[in-house]
């Protein structure tokens, strides 16, 4: 007789999320146990009770899932949560704090439906941010030569830093990672300066801030494809609409918050079924891209 699939949601936040309890359920869930306030000291006894529950046959039928809206505190539950496991007995886990990793995939493999990265000058506005961060991770290790912007240009250069760590034992033999260029958007001019020339430009900053005005339009070199991911009034880029998917505005392919969304979407309830087929997955942002990837298909050239 075949167990129920049982996911715990593991929130450090006073109340679990509902969005990603929601999302579990549509997944295919059929037991979902959410858990709030959870600090790294309490990681332990929630991990254990998964893996000590059931047969290593059968573990494969529980699974963990990390989100919380601090990025920060829900890697270093992640990483606690690891050093629980030994040998055969572990369960699949996934880490997508505030929607960060499943948002970055989607608008990654959104621009890729279009132009493949490798070589082509990428522009990611509010890239200190979780998201941008990992639209950075993502653009770099596809070939594409990354400007890493921020208001204060160290904050960026940190970025740069963390995105290179993450990649140091594969640079030596990749020739597919690109560049990381920290610059400066504390200003107007600053901000076009930084869009001038890419080929695309994604803007993941905080909900309801403007980055760039609609003067981006009116560069000699816009952007071919641009990316916002504010899904609250005022847009992210101004002249993007939040339902935008592919729409043409004067000669540049736009995307909304809206119209990532449903990749995500797809990409998120997906990810939840992988973790039920074995009891060894590990999915966080690279992972969860090469899962996107085999449902997006292939980038078009």
């Amino acid at each position: 007789m075949s167990k129920q699939k049982i996911l715990i949601q593991i929130d450090g936040d006073p109340h679990a999320s509902s969005f990603d309890s929601i999302v579990a359920i549509d997944a295919g869930v059929e037991r979902l146990l959410p858990y709030h306030n959870v600090s790294s000291m309490e990681v332990q006894t929630i991990v254990h009770g998964a893996m000590f529950t059931r047969g290593v046959d059968d573990l494969k039928s529980t699974a963990l899932f990390f989100g919380g809206s601090d990025v920060e505190q829900t890697s270093s539950l992640f990483r606690a949560a690891q050093k629980c496991f030994f040998g055969p007995v572990r369960v699949s886990m996934m880490s997508d704090p505030n929607g960060s990793n499943t948002t970055a995939v989607a608008a990654v493999l959104s621009a890729e439906s279009h132009i493949e990265l490798r070589g082509k000058t990428v522009t990611v506005l509010a890239a200190t941010g979780p998201v941008g961060l990992r639209v950075a991770q993502l653009a770099y290790a596809q070939g594409g030569n990354v400007r890493v912007c921020s208001r204060r240009r160290e904050r960026a250069a940190s970025v740069c830093a963390a995105v290179k760590e993450m990649y140091l034992e594969e640079a030596a033999d990749n020739d597919v990672l690109g560049e990381l260029v920290p610059q400066e958007t504390d200003s107007p001019m600053q901000t076009l300066d930084a869009i001038r020339g890419a080929d695309v430009m994604f803007s993941a900053g905080a909900a309801g801030v403007e980055l760039v005005s609609d003067a981006w339009q009116e560069l000699d070199s816009p952007p071919r494809i641009a990316i916002d991911l504010n899904a609250v009034p005022p847009a992210g880029i101004e002249g993007v609409e939040v339902t935008d998917k592919a729409e043409e505005r004067n000669g540049t392919l736009c995307y909304g918050a809206i119209g990532v969304g449903g990749l995500k979407m797809k990409i998120h309830k997906q990810c939840i079924r992988t973790l039920f087929e074995s009891n060894d997955c590990v999915l966080a942002t690279r992972e969860i891209y090469e899962i996107g990837k085999k449902m997006a298909g292939k980038p078009v050239a």
